[in-house]
């Protein structure tokens, strides 16, 4: 069996907000803008932002479920943390540095850098 995640999606209460907020946090702009489903292509992966309440969906927001980004350094990593709300804070478990932060919709997002890496 082949299985492959190439996308996954987060609810968002203000598009223009959320797109603003990933644009800034991944440094690229987002690949399809829509008012109810955007989507930005990160090396192949599609982020998508759904705006469930436009087409009247019950969502129930929880911390069960954590994207992760990783950076190429630990400054490139605090860069993207300046200014955020932050509910884990910057911590080294075994060979990664890992922060959480909240984006603009509440979401929480897990950002992380090797350690070797940020070495230099």
């Amino acid at each position: 069996m082949f299985c492959r995640i190439y996308s996954m999606y987060l609810c968002v209460h203000d598009m223009a907000r959320a797109i603003s907020f990933y644009e800034q946090f991944l440094q690229q702009s987002v690949t399809i803008r829509d008012d109810i489903y955007s989507i930005f292509d990160i090396g192949g992966f599609r982020l998508g932002l759904f705006a469930y309440q436009k087409v009247n969906e019950e969502h129930i927001f929880g911390s069960n479920c954590l994207p992760s980004f990783e950076f190429e350094s630990l400054e490139v990593l605090k860069k993207q943390m300046e200014g955020k709300t932050i509910c884990f804070p910057l911590t080294q478990i075994k060979d990664n540095w890992v922060a959480e932060i909240i984006d603009s919709e509440g979401n929480p997002i897990e950002c992380s850098t090797p350690v070797i890496r940020s070495l230099s």
